[in-house]
């Protein structure tokens, strides 16, 4: 608002303000017949008029920056004392360790907020209300109620009092203690995923670890909770014992799929990797002093800001490199780094896309987290610090300065807050801040999940409409490059109304190891599932785009959970008449014969009939398979209900109630083994007498592995694996009934999914066994046969002989006798005729 006041002569500067935004007024000036006279009633002509705008807007911009236009104007929250209720705080009062105060928000539900102090205060609405100091209950019995590290776990509050962990669960409203730490512990840290309720989002917010900062890094015990906090356990950093230096933080960069140790060691500092291919070497070490406090941005994106009382660094990769943070004011970069600006860092704040920071000498600083955005531009000179003072964003543009302020007739405290809009300071021109060169960027995917399992791509798009006559230039950037590769295509898609160009970004993402391009070396192992975030933004964008969010997506390099593999039935028992569908809904069971099943492999056999219910509603009509035909089934691959491809990857099966009647048409030296495959039986003594009894991707190793030393020693056994490169087949023996199998793709470069289900077969055609063997059946058979033409020979060779005369005079005797006692025994039974 602009004062123009009639004066006699030259007055000092009059500063007006309305309510809403506050702004320098220039100095009244005293003009005599060669210059213009501010009046409040005189009249102008139009070149007056002119020359009077000119002079007071070239005033105004000779407005020293410290005094252009005041940042915010304070207010204070004071509610929930109107009524005269009986307030207490129950417990012992916590306070932080730290000479300054933090502020800690949780990423995802963004009212939510811890404010570290003198005094420890827990909001639900972003201080919007007068609150007690935070207590813990007496009966936790933590001694002394200092707290050194906080941090939320998803619906938890963890804090570390007194070096131990104990759990403010704020939606229950109790406390715990965690279990499982042996030793002191002053930190804890952690990442939220904010993206969906998707079981790997909740595994990222409920993995925590927790450690004792400082302390020598060979010696020290970390711990880690994938429970919220709520137990721990050990964790152990492969050549832990070997390193040289003190601990100055643990943390899981699921930007990178990787644990990383921070190691300080004479006032320099570098990050050490846990898994391939960053364990190879160390992040590039960087310079620090004092006390190092890490903030992790939210998001994913694999953003740190590492700062301490005279410096700000930061890192975009998760802490592979760490720069300094430039100071600009206007276009003009200052100092190289806050530390060359000689400034006292007070606070720092941060959300998914800004950061600011408050001094100690009352000045503020902003900056953005784009991609190559890398600086900060110094806002006004305000009255701001206070020694209680805190910033915090309560959303993307606002930030806001909270103070808490003693109420000495109420044991809550209110809190004083200013409230500053970032878009709208942006806008002075005395920041001569370039305006922003895009008009839209927007994508579908912003803010969500997906998965990319193995051999699987994804496709996403992104539109962008920039201002007119300027060119600027969108960059795809993924989190962990090592696992997750991409291809993108810009091109002109339409125009909008008023004639602005839409250029359309086509985004295709893959795993790394399947686009071939890059070197073996570079790429994490494909074995195991990782995580990365991609990020589409405007190269070098202007940081007056504060609403122009960059577009980010979270991507789960692992199992689809929406694939399932099916057996293809287009012959079942019920349609070819065998079985009734409604008999098998009827509770149906069946028995099988003790001689044919055995559970374990290992063990003698049954001793007993096993009687199996069909269970029909999972199964439906079995497969029918003849029994002497080699046989395998047809593995089909599902995707949300749509038929994808055929499965030739290594599959396995398993009889579920243990019948062993069928074997496979290889054995280890047909299936071109070079050393001993894996069956049943070994993994059944691998497994041991715990555990579930599973052969699957995680414990699968091929014959043909080059790595696999195991040798050969029994190549005539049968070859249990189907699929793959080998036409393996089961062979059933003669046998009819039912098969439950259980089968499983084993196949560990398929699918990150265990893709396992159960089917049935009824086998058919086989004839009863006979109760005498077929071998002794054939021997007597062929001896009748040899017998019989034997004797068709030699019968008529000795009938003619006297000795056959003799027998056939037997034969001729024996007969005529047999006659005469046949009609003797007739007359006997004739009639007798009487007369009379």
């Amino acid at each position: 608002m602009l004062g123009l006041q009639a004066d006699s002569g030259v007055r000092g500067t009059d500063w007006l303000e309305d309510r809403d935004a506050p702004v320098c007024a220039c100095p009244t000036v005293k003009l005599d017949h060669r210059r213009l006279r501010c009046s409040g009633g005189g009249r102008f002509s139009n070149e007056m008029l002119v020359l009077m705008l000119v002079v007071a807007a070239a005033t105004l911009r000779l407005c020293p920056l410290a005094r252009a236009q005041p940042l915010c104007r304070t207010h204070t929250v004071r509610t929930g004392k109107v009524f005269p209720v009986e307030q207490q705080i129950r417990g012992d009062l916590l306070h932080f360790s730290s000479m300054t105060t933090r502020l800690i928000k949780h990423p995802c539900q963004k009212n939510i907020a811890l404010y570290l102090g003198r005094q420890l205060f827990f909001t639900r609405n972003n201080f919007e209300s007068s609150l007690l100091p935070l207590s813990i209950p007496a009966s936790m019995k933590v001694g002394v109620p200092e707290v050194t590290s906080a941090h939320f776990a998803d619906s938890v509050l963890l804090l570390v009092v007194n070096r131990k962990i104990y759990i403010y669960n704020y939606e229950d409203d109790f406390w715990a203690r965690s279990r499982g730490i042996k030793h002191p512990v002053s930190h804890i840290s952690g990442e939220n995923c904010c993206y969906t309720d998707h079981f790997l989002c909740l595994d990222i917010s409920y993995f925590v670890f927790a450690y004792l900062h400082g302390d020598a890094i060979a010696q020290t015990t970390m711990y880690f909770s994938d429970n919220q906090g709520y137990r721990f356990q050990k964790y152990f950093h492969e050549g832990q014992e070997e390193l040289v230096g003190s601990l100055g933080g643990v943390f899981y960069l699921h930007s990178l799929s990787q644990t990383g140790l921070l190691l300080t060691h004479q006032g320099r500092a570098q990050f050490l990797y846990s898994d391939y291919p960053l364990n190879h070497s160390l992040g590039l070490p960087f310079n620090y002093s004092g006390l190092l406090d890490i903030i992790s941005a939210p998001g994913q994106k694999g953003v740190l800001i590492f700062w301490f009382k005279k410096n700000l660094l930061i890192s975009k990769n998760a802490g592979q490199l760490v720069d300094p943070v430039p100071v600009r004011e206007g276009q003009r970069t200052l100092y190289s780094s806050v530390l060359e600006a000689n400034l006292t860092i007070h606070s720092v704040a941060a959300n998914e896309n800004e950061m600011a920071v408050l001094t100690q000498e009352n000045k503020l600083y902003y900056g953005s987290l784009g991609i190559l955005t890398n600086f900060l531009i110094k806002f006004a000179d305000q009255n701001l610090w206070s020694q209680e003072a805190v910033l915090m964003f309560s959303k993307p543009g606002i930030l806001q300065l909270v103070t808490p302020i003693h109420d000495s007739f109420f044991p809550a405290f209110d809190f004083q807050k200013c409230v500053m809009n970032i878009q709208a300071i942006l806008m002075d021109p005395q920041l001569q801040i370039d305006f922003c060169k895009v008009e839209l960027l927007q994508g579908d995917f912003e803010n969500k999940m997906y998965n990319i399992d193995m051999n699987s791509k994804l496709e996403l798009a992104a539109l962008m409409i920039p201002r007119p006559s300027t060119s600027p230039v969108p960059l795809v950037i993924v989190s962990n490059p090592h696992s997750l590769g991409l291809q993108a295509v810009i091109y002109e898609n339409s125009h909008t109304y008023d004639g602005n160009i839409e250029y359309k970004l086509n985004i295709s993402l893959r795993q790394q190891q399947h686009y071939g391009r890059a070197d073996p070396s570079f790429t994490s192992s494909i074995e195991r599932p990782t995580m990365s975030t991609v990020t589409v933004d405007i190269a070098n964008k202007e940081i007056s785009c504060v609403d122009l969010k960059p577009l980010t997506a979270l991507i789960s390099i692992g199992c689809d959970l929406e694939k399932k593999i099916v057996i293809r039935n287009e012959i079942s028992a019920c349609n070819k008449g065998i079985l009734d569908p409604v008999t098998l809904q009827n509770n149906y069971s069946y028995v099988i014969e003790k001689e044919a099943y055995n559970f374990d492999f290992q063990t003698e056999g049954a001793t007993e009939d096993l009687v199996v219910s069909y269970p029909y509603e999972k199964l439906g009509c079995p497969l029918l398979v003849y029994y002497n035909t080699p046989w395998k089934p047809v593995v089909e691959l599902w995707r949300d209900g749509s038929f994808e491809e055929v499965i030739q990857a290594e599959y396995v099966l398993l009889e579920v109630n243990g019948l062993f009647t069928y074997t496979y048409s290889l054995t280890a030296r047909t299936a071109l083994c070079s050393s001993q495959p894996q069956n049943w039986t070994s993994i059944i003594k691998e497994r041991g007498d715990i555990g579930p009894l599973n052969w699957d991707r995680e414990n699968y190793v091929s014959c043909r592995d080059p790595n696999n030393h195991v040798p050969l020693k029994w190549p005539d056994v049968p070859y249990q694996i189907l699929g793959g490169p080998t036409d393996n087949k089961v062979t059933f023996d003669q046998r009819n009934g039912f098969y439950i199998f259980l089968i499983s793709i084993v196949d560990p470069y398929y699918s990150y999914c265990h893709l396992e289900t159960i089917f049935s077969v009824y086998v058919y055609g086989a004839f009863p066994l006979p109760m005498i063997p077929p071998e002794i059946t054939i021997i007597l058979l062929m001896l009748a046969i040899l017998l019989s033409v034997w004797l068709a020979y030699m019968i008529p060779k000795v009938l003619r002989t006297e000795w056959g005369h003799r027998v056939q005079g037997l034969w001729a005797s024996l007969g005529r006798t047999c006659v005469s006692h046949a009609g003797a025994a007739h007359a006997l039974k004739r009639p007798r005729i009487v007369s009379k």
